[in-house]
């Protein structure tokens, strides 16, 4: 079989997903280039993938991933909470794959926090704030082959944030970066040990 057969063999279809940015989900962030680069980088890493649940902290998303899990046909529990705090402790050492998609844009302070659609974009100062509150729980959430994977935009400046996770132990590099108008977009993908290749 030739490479390119096997590589479309290898592609799964986009997925189908409820009417994201329209009633009732009006509140919910339409799927866009940072959200198909992140299953782009997902689906590259099928092969270390498995089982799946999600949290978000606005009530309506959650809704419309249980319908979008409806939609493909999968079992899926969405959990509204703010990040990871209802998973502590009693997933501590237990995730195998935690994906996140934060709000990364650059905005005043003031807008991080809310509970609507400004949640899923409203970053704070270098679009950090809600990114540098994670990245204290992954380490202690991650199993011992467990990976992170973490959308960014180069105003938040991926090299420091690999450098800062590394000193709590975990290993990363961008797995997969694209330009999409005038951000530059980078999945980064995190593991304890060497298995970022």
């Amino acid at each position: 079989m030739s490479s390119a057969g096997t590589d479309a063999a290898l592609m799964y279809p986009t997925p189908l997903y409820a009417p994201a940015g329209r009633s009732p989900f009006s509140d919910v962030y339409e799927p866009a280039e940072d959200s198909f680069l992140l299953m782009d980088a997902l689906e590259k890493d099928a092969d270390r993938l498995k089982g799946s649940s999600c949290t978000d902290v606005n009530p309506a998303a959650a809704q419309c991933t249980l319908q979008t899990s409806h939609c493909n046909h999968l079992q899926l529990q969405p959990v509204v909470t703010d990040l990871v705090q209802c998973l502590l402790p009693r997933l501590s050492g237990k995730v195998d794959v935690l994906v996140f998609n934060p709000p990364y844009v650059v905005t005043p302070s003031e807008e991080v926090g809310g509970r609507g659609i400004q949640a899923s974009w409203a970053g704070g100062m270098r679009g950090r704030e809600v990114m540098d509150r994670l990245f204290p729980m992954i380490p202690q959430l991650l199993s011992d082959h467990g990976l992170f994977y973490l959308l960014t935009v180069s105003d938040n400046d991926p090299e420091e944030m690999m450098s800062l996770l590394e000193e709590s132990g975990l290993n990363g590099h961008a797995c997969l970066t694209r330009q999409a108008g005038r951000e530059r977009l980078s999945v980064l993908r995190f593991s304890r040990s060497d298995h970022t290749s």
